[in-house]
């Protein structure tokens, strides 16, 4: 499978914003769909932030989620992927491809703790968890790498 990143533009919003609603998958990553007004503005907010890098993922030449690193003092990693294309090791793909992209260093990310796909994802590229906190009825996974 050919799994690449390019810059998100416009005409990716609706579909990205399709994939976040999946009760499934929001459940699966512990945070909750946006309506649409929300959705668009928090993508506009992250258009002018200069310290946020987004990427469409696409693999075989369709879009299957976003990735993107925020951040200055130290960045954060998050990504979401159409629950259609889980198990294929598009996310292992789209992360290693972002942090040959995003060089600095330290790079954290949290994962909900029964999300033990994305926490995969994570080890596999080289990430170390650092910890474990409870947030209201769930329990998120700190991650590091240096």
């Amino acid at each position: 499978m050919d799994v690449t990143l390019r810059e998100t533009t416009l005409e990716d919003v609706p579909i990205l914003f399709e994939h976040q609603r999946d009760p499934v998958a929001a459940e699966m990553a512990a945070f909750p769909s946006r309506d649409w007004e929300a959705f668009v503005a928090h993508d506009a907010k992250l258009r002018v932030d200069p310290t946020a890098i987004r990427r469409t993922i696409v693999a075989d030449g369709a879009v299957v989620g976003s990735i993107g690193a925020w951040g200055e003092d130290e960045r954060e990693v998050g990504y979401w992927i159409d629950r259609a294309a889980w198990g294929k090791g598009i996310a292992s793909a789209a992360l290693a491809a972002l942090l040959a992209e995003v060089q600095e260093r330290p790079v954290t990310a949290h994962v909900a703790e029964h999300n033990v796909g994305s926490m995969r994802v994570l080890e596999r590229n080289g990430f170390v968890e650092t910890g474990r906190e409870q947030e209201e009825d769930i329990v998120m996974v700190g991650f590091r790498l240096d």
